[in-house]
């Protein structure tokens, strides 16, 4: 007998290009309008004007030359995004010729229909890959503070509270870290 399908299937990752736009703009303004909507229940977050407003961030995102967006899509259909800066980039410093070692995730969402089904660790995955690839060893990202399934996701996948960057006594934010080079191991045995 043949093993059962897996209930959600991988979703593929790729690069995320400007027809992609308006999928990731919806899907941006729902997974904001859940996880803020239990802090503020009666605010409008996925009213049609925030839908504009993550439009037009993510047009300039997405025709931005030092920020790679990466999609998830399952069955032909974009369920999550995510984009990210070399550290050169974020500060607003021209472009350097030499990598970068410090990376910042600055998106990541995920359909909420779709959490919990992989597509957050997919995405994660392909960034890390592509960080790695790139000569970063540091990546750090900023999360709502009250965004408690957010923090246990990144909890989960090693991301650490940044020493370096102590939030103000009023933040909003927790500044996490990950790093990104492998553990020192073992020195390899002498050989006899």
């Amino acid at each position: 007998m043949a093993p059962a399908a897996p209930p959600h299937p991988a979703p593929q990752v790729r690069p995320a290009t400007t027809a992609d736009l308006e999928s990731i703009a919806a899907l941006h303004t729902a997974a904001r309008a859940a996880y803020l909507r239990g802090r503020i229940p009666d605010a409008p977050f996925d009213a049609p004007a925030e839908h504009a407003r993550w439009r037009d961030a993510w047009a300039r995102v997405l025709h931005h030359d030092e920020a790679p967006t990466l999609c998830a899509v399952r069955h032909g259909t974009v369920v999550g995004a995510a984009s990210y800066r070399l550290h050169a980039s974020v500060r607003g410093e021209p472009p350097r010729t030499a990598p970068a070692s410090t990376v910042k995730l600055h998106q990541l969402h995920v359909d909420p229909a779709h959490w919990g089904t992989g597509v957050g660790r997919a995405l994660h995955s392909a960034c890390l890959h592509a960080w790695r690839a790139a000569g970063c060893s540091r990546a750090v990202l900023d999360v709502l503070w009250h965004n408690h399934r957010a923090r246990t996701f990144y909890s989960s996948l090693g991301w650490c509270p940044d020493p370096d960057r102590r939030p103000a006594p009023d933040a909003v934010h927790l500044a996490l870290t990950l790093c990104l080079t492998p553990p020192k191991g073992p020195p390899a045995p002498a050989a006899p």
